[in-house]
């Protein structure tokens, strides 16, 4: 599951989010650095990810 996860955040960063996290402020911080540039979306969106989707195990 965490490698569609990971290929949602490349692909789509909110979305890879909105799936782990649900629609809260990760979300929408984002969305926004999706919009101000998309590699800065993506490296957030996989922060998400990667570092708290670990301490969740």
């Amino acid at each position: 599951m965490i490698i569609l996860k990971i290929l949602l955040a490349i692909l789509l960063p909110p979305l890879g989010v909105f799936v782990q996290e649900g629609l809260n402020k990760n979300f929408w911080i984002s969305v926004i650095l999706t919009l101000l540039g998309y590699v800065p979306g993506i490296v957030f969106a996989l922060y998400i990810l990667l570092a708290k989707g670990s301490a969740r195990v």
